[in-house]
Formats: structure tokens, sequence, C-alpha cells
């Protein structure tokens, strides 16, 4: 737990065992531990020099209180941490005025593989330091949403995620589910009718654009850094973004579909919600039965019972009602 701070694992050993034993020597402390007498030595040096322990002339030790010495420790790994993030901004407006002056090869870095492609998508998401932006379209070949371990852990640290999906991804097995667990931990998804390209972005300073396989079978990609193409590329999003149709799934706490729940008198359930959304965002009906695991007599026996509800004819009808009621999140305004 301590090796955040810079100590070893004897280390912080040799201090929990000097915090409940008070002017214990190394000898025993050896006895105790199961360590040799020069690694409790070496490590009573460092606890020394941190100020973590202190000795008597009589070579007995004990530890510092842990809210001082420890908070001590962690004060400096802060003062650091700023340093670090300082000079950071440095070297960025450093590489940022050398790209200026650099060739198209400096620019564009050319990937690829199958492991190379997931290696630099993986990368892009932990360098960002604001938002992560992508366009996810199918087959996945490199890295699969529920395989994106960088997305979680960029999200913890405050970056913000926003990603189109292509209509078609709608299909995919289990993308439902992973659409859910996205939505929850506050990524902002919407679908359009069809994206150009697989796209990521960091900020604005990097973007990995994936290519169609190469003549050899290997898939490729390209790492664009900050230039005119990457201008472009983050232009590209957001126009997509403006008219793209916003997806907000209900969904019950476990994230499951409950099709055997009867719609309520006062408002749809959960389940109708992501009918309603999935429908509006251009699913098929058999594409929203197999995702929710619905025969497609009883999805449309439950949206014969919301068109009663709504007191409508047609489908339209029932997805305007939706909208205007808040049973589902409008679609954004087109934009000329």
């Amino acid at each position: 737990m301590l090796d955040v701070l810079g100590l070893e694992p004897d280390d912080e050993r040799v201090y929990r065992a000097l915090l409940g034993r008070p002017g214990c020597s190394a000898v025993t402390l050896s006895d105790l531990l199961s360590l040799t007498q020069d690694q409790v030595g070496n490590a009573l040096s460092r606890l020394v020099t941190w100020g973590l322990v202190t000795g008597s002339a009589d070579d007995r030790f004990t530890a510092a209180p842990p809210a001082m010495a420890l908070g001590a420790l962690i004060s400096q790994r802060r003062d650091g941490l700023r340093a670090a993030e300082h000079a950071l901004v440095t070297l960025a407006e450093e590489h940022r005025a050398a790209t200026v002056a650099s060739g198209i090869g400096d620019l564009i870095e050319v990937v690829t593989g199958v492991d190379a492609i997931r290696h630099r998508y993986l990368q892009v998401q932990q360098a960002a330091r604001t938002q992560v932006r992508a366009f996810i379209t199918a087959p996945f070949v490199a890295l699969p949403p529920d395989e994106n371990t960088a997305e979680p852990v960029a999200l913890g640290r405050g970056v913000g995620f926003r990603a189109v999906l292509d209509r078609s991804v709608l299909q995919e097995p289990g993308i439902i589910d992973d659409a859910i667990e996205s939505l929850r931990n506050g990524v902002q998804l919407r679908v359009a009718d069809h994206l150009p390209m697989k796209l990521m972005l960091a900020d604005t300073e990097l973007g990995l654009v994936p290519l169609a396989t190469t003549p050899g079978g290997q898939p490729g990609a390209v790492l664009l850094h900050r230039s005119g193409l990457l201008d472009a590329m983050d232009t590209l999003f957001e126009t997509v973004w403006r008219t793209a149709h916003p997806l907000a799934l209900a969904c019950d706490e476990e994230g499951a579909a409950e099709p055997t729940v009867e719609l309520e008198a006062e408002g749809p359930t959960a389940l109708d919600q992501r009918i309603l959304t999935l429908l509006l965002a251009g699913a098929t009906d058999l594409t929203v039965a197999t995702q929710l695991g619905l025969s497609p007599r009883t999805m449309h026996r439950r949206l014969r019972r919301l068109m009663d509800m709504a007191g409508v004819r047609t489908r339209m009808q029932l997805g305007g009602h939706a909208v205007r009621h808040g049973w589902v999140e409008g679609p954004v305004a087109r934009r000329t």
C-alpha cells in the first residue's frame, strides 16, 4: 500500500511491525518478520532517513506517528506531482512548437497489426487530460468495447467521454449492456445513421484513425499528432455529434431487461423506455427484440400498450409523444 510513497515491501513490513512494538531491536524484527538482518538493517536505514523511524543509542527503534511521518511524505509527493504537471505543460508547449515545423512523417505515425493498434488505442485514452471523443463502428477488430480497460480509468481521473455509435453497432451482441454500463459511468452516447470511419481523439493533441485491412491481411491505423489534419478530425466529430440522436437507456439497478414486467398505469417501465429509445435511434424491430431478449410478439404487444397509453395510432405519433412527455431524451435539433 505504501509503495506509492516510494517504500519497498520490506520497508513497509518493518514499519508496520514497529507501530505495535516500539523500542524493538533489529534482531527481534529479523526473527519476527523472517527477514535477514541485512534486509532489516537496510529497511531501517531507509526508514530513519525518511523520518518514519527513530533509533536510540542502544540500537532500538520506534515508528514515528503515521499522521505526522506519512503525512509529510504525502505532501512531498504532492509537491513533486505539481512540479511534474508544470513541467508537462512546458514540455507540451515545446513539443507543439517543434511539431509546427515538423515534416509530415513526424505528424503521422502508421500503426500495423492488431496488437499495435490495441496498444495505441489504450495509449490515446491514457494520454487524455480533459476529454476523449470517438466514432464507434462495427466490426470490432482490435478492441471490443467490453475490453476497453482504459475507459473506466480515464473516467476515474475526471476525463469526459463522448462517443457516437454507428446505427449498425446496435446489432452487435452485448452492445446494449456495454452501453448501459458506459452511461452509468458518465459516458455520453449518441447514434448516427452512418459514420464515415472509426475514430478516437484525445483532447486536441492525438487522434487514432483505424484503416482498412492491408493487402497482407493486417489491419492498419494512423496516429495523428497536432496538425491541420487532426483539426479536421476534430471538426468532423463535432459536426456529426450535433446531428446524432442522444442515447439514454433506462435500466434497473442490475442493468438487466425484465421482459415479464408489464406496463404500469403511471408510465412506461424501464424496459419500455429502452424499446422506445432504440426504435427512435433507428434500430429495427428484430434488432431491438434480439438485444433486449424479447420475442417479436412480446415487443409488439408492449408497443401496442404504449400506443394505447399515449392515445396514438401510429409509431411516428408514439415517437413524438414519447419525446414531448419525457419518456425518452429527444433528438438534437439539426443545425443549419
